[in-house]
């Protein structure tokens, strides 16, 4: 079969700046020892993982993280790229590796100062050195910065005093802990001052933690539990982990961001204490972004395998002919599967973006507060946008292949499990909505990282709503297909694009307006601070998906505009397409109620995401593959037919 042009320019152009390390993955996971894998029980999936970890170990891969002047590559864009590639397998791999070397090595790397880095990041990277990122809490799991657990300075012995005061204190969910882990980066209550001396309390601070000895046994003091059977990653032994009256040195605090010198004495660059808590946690940010590039890849695999699926399965015989119909040939089959494929082209460049922004201001020491700002802004809203869409995508897939999706050979019931835990991880989805929504209602004012209601209420009442909206990298090219846009509505096509981007921006606008009146008429009513931003929660959580919504659109735009094999790009304006009006038709109650749509034009939308899915159903398969995802790692009998 003679390859075909098009595949391979949209392939390449998906591949983007860093086609290379995707393809050293794409070879890597294709060897037997990664193959996908079903039914085992979990120490026997467990030890399976670590020897595939180990072998990771081996490759350039985990390198990429570190600098070069650590023994690392000093590629972070990379790293993570490669992490998303390797999503396409086994992804209680992929979570156990993220630990170690994205949480673990990653908190030492951006938490510590020089020692630690000298002393620790050769055996994090080649695994010598097994690691956990305890920071989750039974009791608090989102609000980090109310965890209980306590490290209290004895100057008597020049060190720190790790204890867990209650049930709710233990670490809880720690990926390695269970089996693998030797040492624990655990986040605790940092607490100076002794009988001479008044108790100062600094906030949340990480230590590096010994958990268990060379020989496996747990440490003095250390208290380590299994969590058991999960619904899904079972090759991840994640545990609790408890300290009783725990001593280490004083130099296992991780103090780039405030250190503790031998006579007590607490100093930080950063003198607010929130501000210097979000200083730390926005350094970890590449955690979510990676999570985001796994769902993804996880929906990819899944969409593959429905849409190949769909190509070869036939169902009922059409009314003039003796053969069964192939099911993708279906409207309404079309209708489940071609929206989301179009969705997740419309998530990949968001990815893509994503990526590129973290690699950045990772990669210049120099990075302004504002480039930081967005890059956690967007990583929030991204990943909760691709975790949601895995969530459902994989869902749907699995129900268009009717019977045999429900077969763990066909691996959409292992997607299911192990991703619906994304939607949690790195971040509770709706905590992040919320924290996306703040920072487009404080404009990125100074002490963003604040989560006091009554601060951002009082700001906000004072805001202008046409400041608030933020722009992606891709507004002009944006500006310009708006401003092209014809004055009269109803003469517009709903496949104009400008008429598409205009109607995601007006929701968005529309939406934060509407949270502000709420809010300035909570304040001049006299309403408890927290009553007000209660009330509106909703609106909020609303007006950033809405921001997301639009931002993932403008990004889908901006990387049409730059391909340049002509076949692709039609391709890809058709997927744009698709993804706009297939949201427009899913929100068209909200446009609607806000005279964005008339119901004449309501049905056009309607029809056109019709057609598009029509349109797009001859280049169905052309667009799975384009993916990239080789047969060995796809692994799905029902995918590989035909």
């Amino acid at each position: 079969m003679e390859p075909d042009p098009t595949l391979d320019a949209l392939r390449r152009f998906l591949d983007g700046r860093w086609a290379w390390i995707r393809d050293d993955v794409r070879q890597l996971i294709q060897e037997p020892l990664f193959t996908p894998v079903y039914g085992i029980d979990v120490e026997e999936h467990r030890s399976r993982v670590l020897e595939q970890a180990k072998a990771l170990a081996e490759s350039p891969g985990p390198r990429l993280l570190f600098p070069k002047e650590l023994g690392g590559d000093g590629e972070i864009g990379a790293a993570v790229t490669a992490f998303e590639t390797q999503a396409m397998g086994d992804l209680s791999l992929l979570v156990k590796t993220g630990v170690q070397w994205g949480l673990f090595g990653g908190a030492i790397l951006h938490l510590g100062t020089q020692r630690h880095h000298e002393r620790y990041l050769a055996d994090v990277m080649s695994l010598r050195l097994p690691g956990c990122f305890a920071m989750t809490e039974t009791g608090h799991g989102s609000d980090v910065q109310s965890i209980r657990t306590t490290a209290t300075y004895d100057p008597t012995t020049d060190e720190f005093v790790v204890n867990t005061p209650d049930d709710d204190a233990v670490k809880d969910y720690i990926g390695n802990a269970a089996r693998d882990g030797r040492m624990a980066v655990v986040f605790a209550q940092l607490i100076t001052g002794s009988d001479s001396q008044e108790t100062q309390r600094h906030g949340v601070h990480a230590l590096l933690i010994p958990i268990r000895d060379d020989d496996g046994r747990p440490c003095a003091g250390v208290s380590i539990e299994d969590c058991g059977h999960k619904m899904g990653l079972n090759g991840v032994d994640n545990g609790r982990l408890a300290f009783h009256e725990v001593r280490v040195p004083r130099d296992a605090l991780l103090d780039r961001y405030g250190s503790v010198d031998d006579h007590g004495t607490y100093t930080s660059s950063i003198e607010n204490e929130t501000r210097r808590f979000f200083t730390m946690l926005g350094t970890l940010v590449q955690g979510r972004v990676s999570v985001s590039g796994a769902a993804l890849s996880a929906s990819k695999v899944a969409m593959t395998i429905a849409i190949r699926y769909g190509l070869v399965r036939t169902q009922f015989r059409a009314p003039d002919g003796d053969d069964e119909v192939t099911i993708l040939d279906y409207l309404q089959h079309q209708r489940r599967l071609l929206p989301a494929l179009a969705t997740t082209y419309a998530l990949h460049f968001a990815q893509e973006e994503l990526v590129a922004q973290l690699h950045e201001v990772f990669s210049n020491p120099d990075a302004d507060e504002m480039a930081r700002r967005q890059l956690e802004t967007l990583a929030a809203g991204i990943k909760s946008t691709t975790t949601w869409h895995a969530t459902a995508t994989i869902q749907t897939c699995r129900e268009a292949c009717g019977g045999a999706g429900y077969l763990s050979v066909n691996r959409l019931p292992q997607l299911k499990a192990d991703t619906d835990v994304f939607t949690t991880f790195e971040g509770d989805n709706t905590v992040l909505l919320q924290l996306v929504a703040k920072t487009l209602l404080t404009n990125y004012r100074e002490d963003f990282g604040a989560l006091d209601s009554l601060g951002m209420v009082r700001f906000v009442a004072d805001q202008v709503v046409e400041n608030i909206v933020e722009r992606t990298s891709a507004r002009a090219i944006v500006q310009r297909l708006v401003d092209a846009v014809p004055g009269r509505d109803e003469e517009i096509s709903v496949m104009d694009r400008g008429w598409q981007l205009a109607q995601f921006t007006f929701r968005e606008k529309h939406v934060l307006e509407g949270v502000t009146r709420r809010m300035r008429k909570g304040m001049s009513d006299g309403e408890d601070a927290f009553e007000i931003f209660n009330a509106v929660q909703d609106h909020v959580l609303t007006a950033a998906q809405a921001h997301v919504d639009r931002e993932v659109l403008e990004l889908f735009v901006q990387a049409i505009d730059r391909c340049q094999d002509e076949a692709a790009a039609t391709l890809l304006n058709d997927l744009c397409d698709l993804h706009a009006l297939s949201l427009v038709e899913r929100e068209r109650g909200w446009f609607l109620e806000h005279g964005r749509l008339t119901p004449a034009r309501a049905k056009a939308v309607t029809g056109a995401v019709n057609d598009l899915c029509r349109r797009l159903r001859p280049h169905a398969r052309l667009l799975v593959d384009a993916f990239g995802i080789p047969d060995a790692v796809l692994a799905a009998p029902i995918a590989l037919r035909g």
